[in-house]
């Protein structure tokens, strides 16, 4: 009776651990609800010719929200990890995930890009990731690609930096480095 009451008494928390769990992944996913109708859409019209760097295969490692990288944005599929192809272009940068949509992050739209060794969740050796800060909406993301092989992260830092705002004539959707996140520079 005593064995009985014990294995009753796991499954019970167990059963609440779960129900914690999907309570806290839909209420994120609530926060975000408006994300996914926000999300620009990729360009037409791009070729191999006009991208600044070759393309780059690797992770994507998901989409946190700005600052906190533990606080995976859950809403539609921002938050799920996937092999990436990311290429850079004038307009912005593009991430072909496998599996998915890709990802458009305007240049418009970002606000400061680093290699950082966490995000969502992830934390990597060497090199490192790069990790985008980006605007949709009120919403202020990071999102991460975490190239393979000898792609370096920070080249496509400062190719990122380099670009100049898509929107020059001082609209809200010109860089506001006052609300990004600190850089965070590799030693």
């Amino acid at each position: 009776m005593a064995r009985a009451l014990w294995v009753l008494g796991l499954a019970l928390v167990a059963l609440l651990v779960v129900y914690g769990m999907r309570r806290g992944w839909l209420n994120r996913a609530r926060r975000h609800a408006d994300l996914p109708g926000l999300l620009p859409d990729p360009p037409s019209g791009t070729s191999r010719q006009d991208e600044l760097l070759p393309a780059a295969d690797g992770l994507y490692v998901g989409t946190t929200v700005a600052g906190d990288w533990q606080d995976r944005v859950s809403a539609g599929t921002l938050g799920h990890r996937a092999s990436a192809r990311a290429r850079l272009y004038r307009a912005g940068l593009l991430l072909e995930r496998v599996g998915t949509d890709p990802l458009w992050i305007p240049v418009s739209a970002v606000r400061d890009a680093r290699v950082d060794h966490k995000l969502a969740n992830k934390v990597v050796p060497g090199v490192g990731m790069l990790v985008v800060t980006w605007k949709v909406g009120d919403h202020l993301l990071d999102s991460g690609f975490r190239p393979e092989g000898e792609t370096d992260p920070g080249e496509w830092v400062r190719a990122l930096d380099a670009l100049p705002p898509a929107d020059s004539t001082g609209s809200e959707s010109e860089h506001d480095y006052e609300t990004a996140t600190p850089r965070q520079e590799e030693t």
